[in-house]
Parts: structure tokens; sequence; C-alpha cells
């Protein structure tokens, strides 16, 4: 039987399964970076970002809109509607996915050899292309069963797509690498290990659509449609899909064509900065690492801004302001203390860490560059998700494409002076133009209350953990240098990140950053973390607070 998911455990399967499919994406490219030279890294990562802007394009916004739709038609009791619905978002999965992926496999030499300017690419752009053909209609699978409330059916297929990815990706690229094919070849086998997960994917989704078809098959027949109503028009069903989809995807899209932007256009946009020889390196470096580990720090906001959505929808559509007000300043008091140190870590301990997963530390300058920034890629993803909780999706839609306009303009004056950190600065101003206008619009609705006058105290924590983070790091690879490479850079990032974390937690409490009267609307982890906390090095008036 096919039970329906709370939404507690909902949102901890799909939470769990969109950190399984980060980290393993992360780590498919370790063994590949050991594999292939320069260049293959560049091919690898050229095709990957296409892949990954078309997918978002194709899917992003669209299975929301699907579950939203099905699930209002089964409240009110007209099955027939959402399975109209529902057939409705196969056929436009399928259509979308044959006419990407045909288009994406014919234009690959053209977008390799004239776009990009490494007509390498073109095999590892054909090789991933097939992956189109299932991946919307999988999406729009996922988008029914979530308006059924079952997350179980999209969380597993999307773990199995990710191990079959990287299963598959990383032996075919092997397998070729022993056959001796060159970088061009071994590249395209590991992007055909997405293929593979598309299959698996599907496979799982239509184990969960039969038995779901049976179970449905067996309960008494609801009320097929409203009295007197006729049969939905596949037109009203587009119009209504793209109506709730559009912002959605526009916004969804921004991360992946930045990333997409300066892949494609790396050897245009820097020629005059590089060698050719320098080029290859470098955009192998921002795309096969810097952009690997900058989407790590993003994991937690990405969950935070999915579950704020309904809480502040259902406060903002009843007129209860005084409680988007406080959920709003709480949402981004959680995301400054939690989204800020991931990052943090990351960029002061960008050598030990980008030595430790790649085969040296080359681009560790790019990765702490690109990971520095993710923390105004944070801030815009929840501010998006609060703006689309205010019933205002159309606004963040307008905001992304000034600031995708801010990208451009800055990439083209940036890019020959600076290189790959001109194309990085120019993705931060993106998300810094962003954040500022969301911020600007949501403060017309309510007051934003963060940390008011605490905030010099918060960047005194952030610069006096960042530095002696960086310090400890550095101290500790200098000391072993005898070392094999490996353990040294694993015991640079093990020192780096209890330096971090354990001096920003202790700043925190005794700059009074965080206080006693505000962390009773924290989540429960952080709740407990910084009550002990409190109880134990705070302040005596936060301690007394906590009933010490």
């Amino acid at each position: 039987m096919v039970k329906k998911d709370s939404l507690i455990r909902g949102t901890i399967i799909l939470a769990a399964a969109a950190l399984t499919a980060r980290f393993l994406g992360v780590f498919q490219r370790v063994p590949l970076d050991y594999m292939m030279g320069d260049a293959g890294n560049s091919y690898f990562s050229v095709a990957n970002s296409v892949y990954l802007w078309l997918l978002t394009i194709a899917t992003a916004g669209i299975p929301s809109a699907v579950s939203k739709m099905v699930s209002e038609r089964y409240a009110l009791g007209r099955p027939d509607e959402a399975q109209r619905i529902y057939r409705a978002a196969l056929l436009f999965g399928a259509s979308a996915g044959i006419l990407m992926s045909t288009l994406l496999y014919a234009f690959a030499p053209f977008f390799s050899e004239v776009i990009a300017k490494v007509p390498g690419a073109d095999a590892a752009v054909r090789a991933i292309a097939p992956a189109l053909l299932l991946f919307p209609v999988i999406a729009m699978m996922r988008g029914y069963f979530q308006g059924r409330q079952i997350m179980s059916a999209g969380g597993i297929s999307q773990i199995i797509e990710q191990v079959m990815r990287v299963v598959v990706g990383v032996g075919l690229a092997l397998v070729v690498l022993n056959l001796g094919w060159g970088d061009r070849w071994v590249a395209a086998a590991a992007t055909f290990g997405s293929v593979f997960g598309s299959i698996g994917a599907f496979l799982v989704m239509v184990w969960y659509a039969l038995k779901l078809r049976r179970q449905d098959a067996a309960d008494p027949p609801l009320r097929r449609t409203r009295p007197g109503g006729k049969p939905l028009r596949l037109s009203a069903i587009y119009r209504e899909i793209f109506r709730i989809s559009v912002p959605v995807v526009v916004t969804a899209m921004t991360v992946q064509l930045l990333y997409m932007i300066d892949t494609s256009l790396f050897i245009r946009l820097t020629g005059s900065f590089y060698t050719p020889a320098e080029a290859q390196s470098a955009l192998g470096w921002l795309g096969f690492r810097a952009q690997t580990i900058a989407g790590i720090p993003p994991i937690l906001a990405i969950a935070l801004s999915q579950s704020i959505i309904p809480v502040l929808s259902a406060a903002y559509s009843t007129g209860r302001m005084a409680e988007v007000q406080r959920q709003t300043s709480l949402v981004m008091r959680i995301v400054v203390f939690t989204g800020v140190p991931a990052a943090l870590v990351l960029t002061v301990a960008a050598h030990s860490v980008t030595g430790l997963l790649f085969d040296g530390p080359g681009g560790s300058g790019l990765v702490a560059a690109l990971t520095a920034g993710t923390i105004f890629q944070i801030t815009m993803m929840t501010t998006n998700s609060i703006l689309f909780g205010m019933s205002k999706p159309y606004h963040p839609m307008v905001y992304t494409f000034v600031g995708i306009a801010v990208k451009i303009i800055a990439s083209l004056a940036l890019a020959p002076l600076l290189g790959a950190y001109g194309l990085v600065l120019a993705s931060t101003l993106c998300f810094l133009t962003i954040t500022y206008l969301n911020l600007r619009m949501i403060r017309r609705e309510v007051e934003l209350k963060v940390l008011g006058s605490r905030w010099g105290a918060y960047l005194a924590t952030i610069a006096v953990s960042a530095l002696a983070g960086w310090g400890m790091d550095d101290l500790v690879r200098s000391l072993l240098v005898s070392w094999p490479d490996k353990l040294a850079f694993f015991a640079g990032c093990a020192a780096t990140g209890v330096t971090v974390g354990g001096l920003y937690l202790v700043l925190l409490i005794r700059l009074g950053v965080v206080t006693a009267g505000e962390i009773g609307g924290f989540p429960g982890p952080l709740r407990k973390l910084f009550s002990a906390l409190i109880r134990r090095i705070g302040p005596k008036e936060q301690r007394r607070r906590l009933g010490n």
C-alpha cells in the first residue's frame, strides 16, 4: 500500500534526498578528477552546465504547479480533473524531453566549437543529451505524487538516480580510460552516467504509479466532476500550470544560468587574460572544482526556503501580518546564523578542501572566491521564497532579470581584467543585487528584525573566526609538510573546521549576538544547541533568562 506522508516526514524525506544527491554529485567528481586532465575537466564542465540549465528550464516550477493543482482537485473531490492535469503534465514532459534532447544532441558541435570554444566537449554534450528524454516526465510524476502527499516516491527515485549516475558514470569512465581513448571520451563516458540515472529514477516512479493505480482502483469511487461541470480543456490546464510555474522557473534557473554563462563563454570572455593553456586549466578549476564545492553551503537554505513558503502563505492570506513579520525575521536570522559559517569554513579552508578532494590544490583561490559569494546566493534564495510565500511571485522574477543583466555587464567588464575571478565577482554582484531588491520589497510589507544593533558584534564574530580559521589551516599545513599530502590536507580541514565552528559559536554567545529570548523560535536542534551554550558560557543575564 502506498501511504501518504505527513508534513514532517515528507520534509525529512525530501531533505535527505536533496542532501544525498548533492553530496553524491560532489564526490562523483573526485575520482573523475584523477582520471582526466584539464581538458577532460573542461569538457565535463561545459556539458554538465548546459545540461543542468536546460533541465532546470524543463522541470523547475512546473512540478510544484502540478502538485498544487492535483492536491486542490483531490481536496475538492474531483479526481477526474486531477488525473487529466496529470496526463497533460506527462504530455508536456514527454514533448519537452524529446525537443530538448534532440536539439542538444544536434547542436552539440556548434555549441562546443562556436559558442563555448571548447571543441572537444561535443562528445560529452551528446552523451548527456539522452538523459533529457526522461527527466521532464520524471519531474511531472514527482509533482503528481507530491500532490497526493506521497513524498517517498520522489525522494527514493532521486536517490536511485544519483547512485546509478555516479556508479555507472565513474565505471564507464574507468573502462574508457583503461582503453586509452583520452579525455574527450572519458568525459563523454562520465556524462553518459546521467542517462542511466534517468532510467533508474523512471523505473522507480513507474513502480509507484502502478502500485497507486491498483490502490485507487480498489477504493470507493469519489465524486468525479462538479455538478454540471465540463471536463478541463488542455489549454486551460496549461494556462494554469504556466501562470503558477513561470516565476518559479525564472528564479530557480538563476544559479545554473550563471554557471552556464561562465563555462560556455569562458574562453570568449577571458581570451585576453589567459593563454590558451591557462584558459583551459582555469575553466576546469572553475567548472569542475569551484562550482562543485560552492554547491554545498546552500543545501540548508534550499530546504529552509521550501519549508517557509506554506507557513508564510497561510499567515499572509489570512492577514496575520504580525506572524508574517515574525516568521520572516526568524528565517532570515536562521539563514544568517547557519548559512554563513558553512560558507566561511569552506572559504578559509579552500586550499586544504580542494587538495583533499581533488588531485591537488590547484584552483583553490577560485573555490574560496566562489564559495564566499554563496553567502549572497543563500540570502537571494531565501528572500525569493519569502516573496513567493507573500503571494508576490512576479517581483523576484523581475529582480532576477535585473540581476542577470548585472551579471552580464559585470562579466564583460571584469573578465578581461581579472579572468575567472572577474566572472566570480560578477556572479556575486548578481546575487547581491537580487537580494537587495528582494529585501526592499519585503520591507514594504513588514519590518524585518534580524539582528538590529547586533550587526557590529556579528561582523566581528565573522572576521575573528575567519582570520583564526585561515591561520589554523596555514599553520597545520606548514607543520605537517613532511606528511603525505592527503593526510596534511585532511588535518588542515579538520583543524580549520573545529577552530572556525567552535570560535564562531562561542563568540555568538559571548558577544550577545544570540540571546536567550529569541532561541525559542529556532528549530529544535538549534534551540537545544544554543540553550546548552548559553547555560555554560553565556553572560549572567542570559543564563538567568533560561532559569539558571
